[in-house]
C-alpha cells in the first residue's frame, strides 16, 4: 500500500478513545455541510490532526463560518450544528 507523504500528524486518539485519521474528514470539494462534515472538521482541530489554516484553505471556508462552529460546539454541544438549529442556539 502507497501512503502519500504529508506534513503532520496522521491519526489521533480522541477524548473517547476512537481513533481519527485525515481518511476520516470530508472531501476538499465538499459543498454540502452537513452536522458530521462540520462535526468532523471541528474534531480535528481541536485534537490537532490539521491546522486552523489548513482547513480554511483546503475546505474554502472563512475563518468567522469556523469559529462559529467551533463556539456552537463548545457551548452548545454537535447538535448546535444543525442550520434548523442555528437560530435557537443563537438567541441563547
Amino acid at each position: 500500500m502507497y501512503l502519500k507523504k504529508i506534513g503532520g500528524v496522521r491519526a489521533v486518539t480522541l477524548k473517547d478513545g476512537s481513533i481519527m485519521t485525515r481518511a476520516d474528514l470530508p472531501p476538499a470539494n465538499t459543498r454540502r455541510w452537513v452536522v458530521s462534515r462540520k462535526a468532523a472538521i471541528v474534531r480535528a482541530l481541536e485534537c490537532g490532526l490539521i491546522s486552523r489554516e489548513e482547513a480554511l484553505g483546503k475546505w474554502g471556508l472563512s475563518d468567522e463560518e469556523l469559529t462559529e462552529w467551533k463556539q456552537a460546539v463548545d457551548r452548545h454541544g454537535i447538535e448546535a450544528l444543525r442550520v434548523t438549529k442555528a437560530q435557537k442556539y443563537r438567541q441563547l
